[in-house]
């Protein structure tokens, strides 16, 4: 595919897409925003604003916006985060701005956002460009597997992730698209046809009046 055909003006003009991924932890999520951003260069990845003080090697505006609670705070009340949350007495959020130059520019940004986020950005003045994938395990067994495979949890923690991940699941059907990662290559596969579609509709592709009416013109002449 050529990605530089998605960014030109003319009639492949478009606006950019806020394209939501979601699933249980250990479905494969980061995996395919991974493989999705090597597929496309021009796929930003929403940087989350915290008030959480910075982990060991973590940089401002790469991992993270790092800033106070009372600028969170004063950010949320000006309407500049399209979702934020409260996470054991830490605030974590979506700074608007980058998200509306990218949405200008014909970027597209993805979203590593639970459920409740997802509902806030659809609510949002933007919710117009969102698409929302949701991502499921083959199943509750292998989903388990996987996040013991990882080595990283103790017996305790992964109950408590498996407990959250029924509770995500439970919120499916508010999705546009739900796809089950029983195959990770055939579902980045997926992944690349639903967003070149979405990509494709007639009301996102801002450069199509315009063309036609140079095309009505043209044959009027």
């Amino acid at each position: 595919m050529d990605h530089a055909a998605d960014h030109r003006t003319g009639p492949g003009q478009r606006t950019g897409l806020l394209i939501i991924l979601s699933s249980p932890s250990g479905a494969g999520k980061s995996t395919l925003a991974r493989r999705l951003m090597e597929w496309d260069p021009h796929l930003r990845f929403s940087v989350s604003a915290t008030t959480r003080p910075p982990r060991p090697g973590e940089v401002d505006g790469q991992h993270y916006h790092f800033t106070t609670a009372d600028s969170f705070r004063s950010l949320v009340g000006a309407g500049q985060m399209l979702e934020h949350a409260e996470v054991f007495g830490n605030f974590y959020g979506t700074p608007r701005g980058p998200v509306e130059v990218a949405m200008r520019e014909g970027r597209d940004t993805l979203f590593d956002v639970d459920w409740q986020g997802g509902q806030q950005i659809r609510a949002s003045a933007l919710g117009s460009q969102v698409v929302s994938i949701f991502v499921l395990p083959p199943s509750l067994a292998e989903l388990e597997r996987r996040l013991r495979t990882r080595g990283q949890d103790s017996d305790q923690v992964i109950r408590g992730r498996m407990e959250k991940s029924r509770a995500e699941i439970s919120h499916w059907a508010e999705y546009d698209y739900v796809l089950i990662n029983d195959d990770l290559d055939q579902t980045e596969a997926r992944l690349r046809t639903i967003l070149m579609a979405e990509r494709l509709r007639r009301e996102r592709q801002t450069g199509l009046g315009p063309f036609v009416r140079a095309l009505m013109e043209e044959n009027e002449a």
